[in-house]
Parts: C-alpha cells; sequence; structure tokens
C-alpha cells in the first residue's frame, strides 16, 4: 500500500463541517513532540513492477508514462509535540506506524502519508476480503464515536475503490488527541489485500482531501494548539543505514539527533502536495542541466523523474540500462562501498542519494530494479528512496520543508 496510498484524487459523496472540535489532554504537551515510532514487517515481498503500477492510481492526473499500464493486473498493489514509531518492510519497501481510534482505543497499523489528506480505514461492517485480512474498527466498542450517516466513497482511475460512511472518533497518535473525520469503509476491492497496513494517515494539506470541508488531523491539532510548532518531522531508517529500525514521525518537533549539519529551509511553490522546486540534478559532482517541480512524498517508495532525466542519470551509474519494465543496475551496487551519489538541489543546496541505493529490487542473482524511474514528465516525485537519505521537517504554519543528510 506504500505506492497505493489511498490518493484523494477521489469520489467522496458527502459534505460534513468544515472544523470538527478537537478532544485534547489539559495537560501541557512536550516540547520535544509527539513521537510514533516505524516498526517493520518482515514478511512484506518487494515487487518493483507493482509499486509502478500503483502510481498510475495514485497520480492519475499526471498521466504517468504508459509503460506501467501493462502490469495493472498486479494485486500488491501553547502547544507540543508527539512521535510515532515507524516499521520498515524489507527492503525499504514499506513503513508504517500505529495509532488508536475510539474509547478505548482500538489499535491500527496506518500508512503516514504526505501525498494525500483523508484518513480511513475497514469497519467491522466489511466483509470483502481486503478487510477481513486487516484489524477494522468496531465503532459499537466505541463511546466517542459519532455516527454521520451519509455515505463515502474513493474511487480511482484503475476500478479499485472503497467505499461505506462518514463518522468521527477521538484520533490518538502519539500521545496528540483530536476529533477527527474518519472514512470507515464497508467494501475494499482486491487491490488492497496485500496491503500490510490497515489503513491511511493523511499529512497532505485540505486542498487534496477528498471532501472539501473536512480538516486534516495537523489542522485539527493546531487549531487545539497542541503543538508546540505547527511541524511534523519524519526520520525513515533503511535498512542499509542500520537495518531499518527506529523510524519515527515527530509531531511537532525536530529530532536534532537524527541528520547533521543545519537544516536547509525549502519554501512550497504549491500548497496541495507538498511541492518544491527542484533547482538542478547532479550525478557526483557532473551537473546534468535538468530541474523541476517535485513532490517530496512519504507515501510513494521510489524517486520518479522525466524520461530525460532518468537517461542521464543512469548514463552515469556503471552497468546500468533500460528494460521494457524499467531502469536496472548492478545488484553489485549495495555493496560496492561506491562513493558514486546522485544529487537533487533544493534550497542552493543538494542532498543525495547514494549510488547503493539505486540497487532497489533484486530481478535476478546480479540484476536490480533502480531506485530512480521515469515516468512522472512535469511533476517529479522524491518518495521513500530520498527521504531515507534525508531528513525532513515539514513546516505547515511555514510552508517549507527543512532538510538535511540523515543521521543514524
Amino acid at each position: 500500500m506504500k505506492i497505493a496510498s489511498f490518493f484523494t484524487v477521489a469520489t467522496a459523496i458527502l459534505s460534513i463541517a468544515s472544523a470538527l472540535p478537537a478532544t485534547v489532554s489539559k495537560t501541557s504537551p512536550p516540547p520535544r513532540g509527539f513521537s510514533v515510532s516505524l516498526e517493520r514487517n518482515k514478511n512484506f515481498k518487494q515487487n518493483t513492477r507493482a509499486e509502478l503500477t500503483m502510481l498510475n492510481k495514485r497520480y492519475p492526473a499526471l498521466q504517468l508514462t504508459h509503460r506501467f499500464q501493462f502490469l495493472s493486473h498486479l494485486r500488491n498493489a501553547a502547544g507540543s509535540s508527539g512521535t510515532v514509531p515507524v516499521m520498515n518492510h524489507p527492503r525499504d519497501v514499506e513503513y508504517y506506524g500505529t495509532i488508536t481510534v475510539g474509547t478505548p482505543g482500538q489499535t491500527l497499523k496506518m500508512n503516514f502519508d504526505t501525498g494525500s489528506s483523508d484518513t480511513w480505514f475497514a469497519s467491522t461492517n466489511c466483509s470483502t476480503s481486503a478487510c477481513v485480512g486487516h484489524t477494522q474498527f468496531d465503532s459499537s466498542k466505541s463511546s466517542t464515536f459519532k455516527y454521520d450517516g451519509r455515505a463515502w466513497q474513493i474511487e480511482y482511475g484503475d476500478g479499485s475503490y472503497a467505499s461505506g460512511f462518514l463518522g468521527s472518533d477521538i484520533v490518538s497518535v502519539g500521545g496528540i488527541s483530536v476529533r477527527q473525520a474518519v472514512g470507515l469503509s464497508t467494501e475494499e476491492s482486491d487491490e488492497f489485500i496485500t496491503s500490510p497496513e490497515d489503513g491511511l494517515f493523511g499529512l497532505g494539506f485540505n486542498s487534496l482531501h477528498s471532501v472539501e470541508t473536512v480538516t486534516t488531523f495537523m489542522d485539527n491539532a493546531m487549531a487545539a494548539n497542541l503543538l508546540s510548532q505547527p511541524i511534523f518531522s519524519v526520520f525513515l531508517p533503511s535498512v542499509r543505514g542500520n537495518g531499518g529500525v527506529n523510524g519515527e514521525y515527530l509531531f511537532g518537533g525536530i529530532n536534532n539527533a537524527h541528520y547533521t549539519g543545519p537544516l536547509t529551509y525549502v519554501p512550497l511553490s504549491k500548497q496541495t502536495y507538498w511541492q518544491v522546486a527542484i533547482e538542478g540534478v547532479n550525478v557526483n559532482t557532473k551537473s546534468l542541466g535538468k530541474r523541476s517541480q517535485g513532490i517530496i512524498d512519504t507515501g510513494t517508495t521510489l524517486v520518479i523523474v522525466d524520461s530525460a532525466t532518468a537517461m542521464a542519470i543512469h548514463s552515469s551509474v556503471p552497468g546500468a540500462s533500460k528494460t521494457a519494465d524499467g531502469w536496472t543496475v548492478p545488484c553489485s551496487l549495495q555493496n560496492s562501498g561506491s562513493s558514486g551519489k546522485v544529487s537533487f538541489k533544493m534550497g542552493g543546496k543538494f542532498f543525495d542519494v547514494p549510488f547503493a541505493d539505486l540497487a532497489y529490487d533484486n530481478i535476478s542473482s546480479d540484476r536490480c530494479y533502480s531506485g530512480i524511474q521515469d515516468g512522472s514528465e512535469s511533476l517529479w516525485i522524491l518518495g521513500d528512496v530520498f527521504i531515507k537519505n534525508n531528513y525532513c521537517v515539514f513546516d505547515q504554519g511555514q510552508a517549507r520543508i527543512g532538510i538535511a543528510p540523515i543521521k543514524y
């Protein structure tokens, strides 16, 4: 579900009040932030081809390169701060953290996603295979649940969908609790069967929400003065870097232990996605003369660029080649000790992706799919291949992203 994490170019048949009241603790929030730890799913099976296919569902408006389409049959398919631990799906495919919903709280594994804004998960009223394979929220066991009664539906360009009803309840994330509007599915298509998460936790802007009047968790927490700073910070660890452990989302704070040097703040060029200007691309110290608008997106695994840029990057990677399925590189890059790197320039500074992280998914004993692929000619996507090398601070208050090299 990492690539397919419920992008909200969606059909929603409902309307609700724009601001739901927040329910909060009366204690002062910690200045450091509220932390949600990330965890690993050791049973996850990596499938780059399926991930590329899922991009068509996630970003239908971008009209991604048609070569992904032949894979469409695949089914992998005041305030304070807080932290959510995150689990990493080997090899760096998916990260998820846990939240609680309702009173008493029911625990759900969620995909924290900066590329979308809805929060939704399966209800116990759902009997389709995609629902029963996951934890389902039982609203009858929550004393704080409020049933809205209106229909709710999300549809995707490839025909996958989820539908159900709208409700609200107390959603607790890393110590922050607000009343939040949620979609409760009563039916989900089979594309979601293999997703390890139970649902999506949207961290995009309100403008991406499938319902115009619904406010996001971050907006509700900010309105209730629950955060010392109107930010959340993301540390996504890689298997190569530290075994993929101790990742976190930190709400309302910045963890200085997870990055080196100063943070470089890059202003947002648009507040729909977390979109910035990518001012240039280097391979080692050689400029490729390329630039674009781009999204920093925790809900996408790979780095996706336009075809000419992908060609220029891989032309400088020893042993790289293009196949019908995408760009491939020698798997030996993972352990070569090469100092080679691809660097993206933002805010006047370059941020690196080492060659070792280009060897992403084994095709054979010696060939791997590359962590950088083509497919988006207009808006590049810097997913987890980038984020696991660079600490990111999503500053909603000042409409900017802080970036610094990651530290383990």
